[in-house]
């Protein structure tokens, strides 16, 4: 009966240990995760990056800036171009950060950024900057972008 009593608390013990470590989260926030142009290691376009790419969350890494580019019509990804971040608005004052939207056509970093206060801008392929009027206060692009105000987009 003793032996029993040890082997189910060692069972128990094991299942515990298992579940801890087996199912940690697959992303943490200490791993490293940029965009890069032609990558196609992305997913879910449109949605929310932040919603999983967060401390607690089930995406690999921790993004501090993340959303989706659409093309000029608004009916498929843009595919190339680039994010970038300045202290001042319509691309004024210093540039700050450059992000690169990938093949399917999202953005995303993991790179520590403070966005407070930055102004984006959008670049495709032609090199025309489109510009956000107003300066950033959260890097999850996508939790208003396509939702309460329009979809983010570049030539």
């Amino acid at each position: 009966m003793k032996i029993n009593s040890i082997l189910f608390i060692v069972f128990i013990v094991g299942i515990t240990f298992y579940s801890t470590v087996g199912c940690e989260k697959k992303g943490k926030c200490g791993e490293t995760n940029i965009s890069s142009s032609g990558s196609t290691k992305s997913h879910n376009f449109g949605q929310n990056c932040l919603n999983c790419h967060k401390s607690g969350g089930e995406g690999e890494g921790c993004f501090s800036v993340a959303g989706s580019v659409s093309n000029s019509s608004l009916t498929s990804p843009l595919t190339s171009g680039t994010v970038r971040l300045y202290t001042a608005a319509d691309g004024g004052g210093n540039l700050k950060y450059t992000i690169q939207i990938d093949a399917k056509g999202n953005f995303h970093t993991t790179e520590s950024i403070d966005v407070t206060g930055l102004f984006p801008a959008v670049t495709g392929s032609d090199g025309t900057p489109h510009y956000m009027g107003s300066s950033l206060s959260s890097g999850a692009c996508n939790s208003c972008h396509g939702v309460s105000t329009g979809s983010l987009w570049g030539n």
